[in-house]
């Protein structure tokens, strides 16, 4: 296991992935979200980001002019 900084949060946490055995191997991400993230981060994100920003993802988008929620 490596350890690793989350270049979201800063979070620490042990990726897995050169030993095969990460646990995001079970996440599901959709091929527009792994782009955008590739974009975005450099490196591995930790599970928990990885959720929110699934659960972000897979949310319908709010129709304009609508509040958002807290």
């Amino acid at each position: 296991m490596l350890d690793a900084r989350c270049p979201r949060c800063g979070g620490a946490f042990e990726c897995g992935m050169q030993a095969g055995h990460c646990a995001c191997f079970g996440i599901r991400l959709t091929e527009r979200l792994r782009a955008e993230l590739a974009e975005r981060y450099s490196g591995c994100l930790c599970l928990p980001c990885l959720r929110e920003l699934i659960d972000a993802n897979s949310r319908p988008p709010l129709p304009p002019g609508a509040a958002t929620p807290d």
